[in-house]
C-alpha cells in the first residue's frame, strides 16, 4: 500500500536510491536496505549531536560532541564531502569499527555490529551519499518522527515489490487491520516473536499513540503525536512496552532502524530464536502479533525441552509458543498457514485441542491466497485467540478481496476490500454472506478442524416447482403441436 509523506520528494528520493543501488552492481533490495540504514543512521546520529551541542549552548551547559578527537573523521559531515577511494575507504572503516564508538547508544551498537559496507562502485557511493545528505528527514518539527517512519516504511515496501525476501515482510494493510481487532492499550506488554522489520510493533505503538491524540492535532495531520497520554505512559510504551525477536541477525537490524526512525531506540528488539534458545528473562505478554516462519524444520534435537508438540514444524511450535506466552486476558493476533487449521497429526490435533480447550477463539479469518504475492501464494488465516475460558462457538469471517489485485502485480482494486466491513463487524461479530459460526460440538466432531471453508453455509438457490397438472398440460400442449406439424408435412407430399 503507498505511503502518505509529508514530504513528497522523499518518495522519489527512495526511489532514485534503490535505482542507484540497481545500477551499481547492489541487486539485492534487502542489502540496498540494509546499506542505506547505515547511512541514514550516521546522518540521523551526526544532525542529533549537533542539535544536542546547540540546545547545550542556549543553556549554557557544556557537550562533549559525539564525534570528537579520532571520530571526526567519520561524521557525515566530513563524509558527505568525500569522493571515490577516500569515501569509500573512510565509510568502510566507520562501518567496521562504529559499534566501539564511545557514547553510542546501545542500538547504534548492535546496528553497526559485523557491519561492512557493500557499496563498491564508487561513483554510485557517491551518489547515494548525495542523495541521503539532500534528504531532509531529520528536521526539527515537534512531531517529524510521522516523516521519518514513513520513509523508512516506503523504504522496506521495496523489498516487497522486488519479490525478494519478501517473506520477511508481511503487507502493512494487514498488520494495520491486525493490530485494530486487537486494540492494544498503554501499560500493555506487546511481543513479536518473529518480528521481521518489526512492522507489527511499530503499528501497535502507532495505534495506541493515535488513540491517545487529540482531535486537533489530528485535524492538523499530525496522528502520531499521544498528548493525551500521560508522561509515565508514553515512557513505559517507548522504553518498555515492545518487544520482538528474530533469528536473522540482519533482519534484526533493519527492525532496530524501522524502530529507531519511529522515535523507539529503547524497544526490546533482539536476534533470538524463541524455538531453539533459552531466555532468561522470558515472561508473558498482554498483546502477540505475528507472521512467523512456514514450512520450516527444526532440529528436534535443538528445540527446548519446555516445549510439549512433539513435532520439528516451525509453525506449530510457534503456535505453542504463542498459547504459553499469553497473560491469562491475553489476546493474539497471528497468522497462519492453512495447515495449522485442519492438519490431522498428534501435533496438529494437539495444538488445536489446547485452543479450543483453554482459550477464547474470537475468530479464524481466512485469507485469499494472494495475499502475500508476488514472492507466495500460500492459503493462509488470521487466528485471533484469548487466553482463558474455553471457545463455545468460534465466528469465522471470509477476506474474498483486501483492496489489491491477487496477482503478482498486487495492482490497487479499492472495490474488492472486505477489510473495513470485517473491522465494522468486528464488534458484533453478525452472520452474514463472509461470516458465520460453528458451535464447540461441531469442530469437536470434525477432528478439531478450524478451516472457515469446513463451516461455511451451502447456499441452493430457491426453485420455483411446477405442479404435475401443468407439466402434463405442456406435455399434450406439445404432443398436439407435434401432430399437427405431421399431419401438414403428410398433407404436402401427398399421404
Amino acid at each position: 500500500m503507498a505511503v502518505n509523506f509529508i514530504n513528497s520528494d522523499l518518495q522519489q528520493q527512495v526511489d532514485r536510491l534503490m535505482n542507484e543501488l540497481f545500477a551499481g552492481g547492489v541487486n539485492n533490495p534487502m542489502t540496498s536496505v540494509e546499506q542505506i540504514s547505515y547511512l541514514m543512521f550516521l546522518k540521523s546520529l551526526t544532525e542529533k549531536d549537533e542539535e544536542q551541542e546547540q540546545l547545550q549552548k542556549l543553556m549554557g551547559g557544556k557537550h562533549t560532541p559525539l564525534f570528537s578527537g579520532g571520530w571526526s573523521q567519520y561524521s557525515w559531515r566530513t563524509v558527505a564531502r568525500l569522493s571515490g577511494d577516500p569515501l569509500y575507504n573512510t565509510l568502510s572503516e566507520a562501518f567496521e569499527k562504529f559499534h566501539e564508538l564511545p557514547n553510542l547508544s546501545p542500538i547504534g551498537k548492535v546496528l553497526f555490529k559485523q557491519a561492512h559496507l557493500k557499496i563498491y562502485n564508487r561513483p554510485t557511493l557517491r551518489s547515494v551519499v548525495t542523495i541521503i545528505d539532500e534528504m531532509d528527514y531529520n528536521n526539527t518539527q515537534k512531531y517529524d518522527t510521522d516523516v521519518k517512519g514513513d520513509l523508512y516504511e516506503y523504504l522496506l515496501s521495496k523489498i516487497a515489490v522486488s519479490g525478494t525476501n519478501g517473506q520477511f515482510r508481511t503487507p502493512r494493510h494487514i498488520i494495520q487491520m491486525m493490530v485494530k481487532l486487537l486494540d492494544p492499550k498503554p501499560g500493555q506488554y506487546i511481543l513479536d516473536p518473529a518480528c521481521g522489520t518489526a512492522g507489527f510493533l511499530v503499528e501497535a505503538y502507532k495505534h495506541i499513540v493515535e488513540q491517545h491524540t487529540s482531535s486537533d492535532l489530528k485535524q492538523q495531520g499530525h496522528h502520531h503525536v499521544g498528548d493525551n497520554l500521560r508522561p509515565d505512559q508514553h515512557e513505559f510504551l517507548k522504553n518498555h512496552a515492545l518487544t520482538g525477536y528474530d533469528n536473522d541477525s540482519d533482519m534484526i537490524k533493519v527492525a532496530i532502524m524501522n524502530l529507531y526512525l519511529h522515535g523507539l531506540e529503547n524497544a526490546n528488539v533482539r536476534h533470538h530464536d524463541p524455538i531453539t534458545l533459552p531466555n532468561p528473562n522470558e515472561k508473558k505478554y498482554d498483546i502477540i502479533l505475528a507472521n512467523p516462519p512456514f514450512a520450516g524444520k527444526v532440529n528436534k534435537e535443538a528445540i527446548l525441552e519446555d516445549f510439549d508438540l512433539k513435532t520439528a514444524s516451525t509453525e506449530l511450535l510457534f503456535g505453542e509458543y504463542f498459547y504459553k506466552h499469553l497473560l491469562p486476558g491475553g489476546k493474539a493476533a497471528v497468522i497462519v498457514p492453512e495447515g495449522v487449521l485442519f492438519g490431522s497429526t498428534t501435533a496438529h490435533k494437539k495444538l488445536r485441542g489446547w485452543l479450543l480447550d483453554n482459550t477464547t477463539i474470537h475468530a479464524v479469518i481466512s485469507l485469499p491466497p494472494g495475499v502475500f504475492k508476488p514472492y507466495a501464494g500460500v492459503k493462509t488465516s488470521i487466528l485471533i485467540f484469548e487466553r482463558g475460558g474455553k471457545s463455545d462457538k468460534v465466528w469465522f469471517y471470509e477476506v474474498s478481496g483486501d483492496g489489491l489485485s491477487l496477482d503478482d502485480k498486487r495492482t490497487p482494486q479499492p472495490d474488492k476490500n472486505d477489510i473495513p466491513d470485517l473491522i465494522a463487524k468486528w464488534g458484533t461479530k453478525p452472520v452474514g454472506g463472509n461470516s458465520w459460526y460453528a458451535t464447540r460440538e461441531e469442530i469437536k466432531g470434525n477432528d478439531e478442524n478450524l478451516t472457515a471453508s469446513r463451516y461455511k453455509p451451502q447456499v441452493h438457490e430457491a426453485t420455483n416447482h411446477t405442479s404435475p397438472k401443468e407439466i402434463i398440460a405442456e406435455v399434450l400442449e406439445l404432443e398436439g403441436k407435434i401432430t399437427s406439424g405431421l399431419n401438414a408435412l403428410l398433407a404436402k407430399i401427398g399421404g
